[in-house]
């Protein structure tokens, strides 16, 4: 189940972020740093769909 949520993380990473937390603190940073740039949100949801 981890190797679709960190592909489903590589496409929409506030989504692989939800998945895995559901809406919290690591959502909400999640979505503020996609909007700063891409690979930092993809990096932010790898992270915290692995570190489980």
């Amino acid at each position: 189940m981890d190797v679709v949520r960190i592909l489903i993380a590589i496409l929409l990473p506030p989504l692989g972020v939800f998945l895995q937390e559901g809406i919290g603190m690591h959502f909400w940073l999640n979505i503020l740093l996609t909007l700063f740039g891409y690979v930092p949100g993809i990096i932010h949801a790898v992270w915290v769909i692995v570190k489980k």
